[in-house]
């Protein structure tokens, strides 16, 4: 559960994820990979505090955007409500490993779960023209998730607005003031960050318990 503030800046809207966020069971690759990451990172806040704490860093307000710590410790996010209709909600993750999830959320779209989009991103600093989206679902609200290369939070802090269209057909004109400065605390938050422990092995190298939660990464086949 997070706390993140909503449209008059002054009262916190409460997004609850990870009890709503519904995947189907076909495999997207490396979206399907964000997903579940955003799975993880929305559900903070107030209901897993403690999680935080343990990972060495509360959860931050720093003007309009809300930086906090991540479930499973793999990295951090920061979110961010607009007075929209629907209450369109903007969510950035950084892992560990460097790779980034970016999701918006509204509760007017039509989204289904796993859509597959081709989405403009315009940033004031560089574009992301027909980059591929997966839809997903939160908190009673539709949206989409998308995975960028790692020089995608660096534009992201240095721009003014975001603009997404599929299309010729708008869909989100964000305002990005204050983004650098919650980059620069994401950024920190990651660094706290120490993950899962792995999974303890045997002499014969089979973990104890093979479903054991890890570190992201391929698994041998």
């Amino acid at each position: 559960m997070s706390n993140v503030m909503g449209p008059n800046l002054r009262e916190p809207i409460v997004i609850e994820a990870l009890p709503t966020l519904r995947i189907l069971p076909r495999s997207t690759g490396r979206c399907s990979g964000a997903i579940l990451r955003v799975a993880a990172v929305l559900a903070i806040g107030a209901a897993s505090s403690s999680v935080a704490l343990a990972q060495d860093y509360p959860t931050k307000q720093l003007g309009d955007w809300t930086i906090a710590a991540s479930k499973d410790g793999s990295g951090c996010f920061i979110s961010r409500g607009f007075d929209q209709p629907g209450g369109t909600t903007l969510l950035l993750g950084m892992d560990r490993d460097g790779s980034n999830h970016f999701s918006v959320l509204n509760e007017n779209w039509s989204i289904r779960p796993q859509d597959r989009l081709k989405l403009t991103f315009r940033l004031t600093q560089g574009g992301y023209p027909n980059h591929q989206a997966i839809g997903i679902v939160a908190d009673g609200k539709q949206g989409f998730v998308a995975a960028f290369d790692p020089k995608f939070p660096v534009s992201f802090a240095g721009s003014k607005a975001l603009h997404i269209d599929r299309g010729s057909t708008p869909v989100a004109r964000l305002a990005l003031d204050g983004s650098g400065a919650a980059v620069a605390e994401l950024k920190r938050c990651v660094a706290a960050q120490h993950g899962p422990a792995k999974a303890a092995t045997d002499n014969d190298g089979i973990p104890r318990d093979p479903f054991a939660e890890r570190p992201k990464g391929r698994r041998k086949r």
